[in-house]
């Protein structure tokens, strides 16, 4: 499950941020996942709550995952176009010489804090 490692790097990348600006808690983090990258929602939904219980600054935070579709750019005849993951040939002219565009993200879009500041 590579779920678990991956939110291990995201809490990596967070938690010092979160301390940084003096942070009491992280309520709540958003990703921004792309499909070609093949995490399973539920698996990460598990690696969040089984990573973040033992923490004091991240238990009780909330996450949240918008999937992102491939997109990609037709070499051959430039059209830009949205397909799965397994489609990728250009529906316009059918060339099979294209460049993804979207669809390998894996960003955290956005993180809620709770300071000292907000009391």
């Amino acid at each position: 499950m590579h779920e678990l490692s991956l939110m291990q790097g995201i809490f990596d990348s967070v938690i010092p941020v979160a301390q940084q600006n003096n942070a009491t808690k992280i309520t709540s983090i958003a990703l921004r996942i792309g499909e070609m990258t093949m995490v399973v929602p539920e698996a990460m939904e598990f690696a969040f709550e089984a990573l973040s219980e033992d923490d004091p600054l991240l238990d009780g935070a909330e996450l949240t995952m918008e999937f992102i579709k491939p997109r990609s750019k037709c070499v051959d005849c430039g059209a830009e176009f949205e397909h799965d993951r397994f489609h990728m040939h250009c529906p316009e002219c059918g060339s099979g010489s294209t460049l993804l565009t979207a669809g390998r993200e894996l960003e955290v879009a956005s993180m809620e804090i709770e300071s000292p500041d907000d009391e």
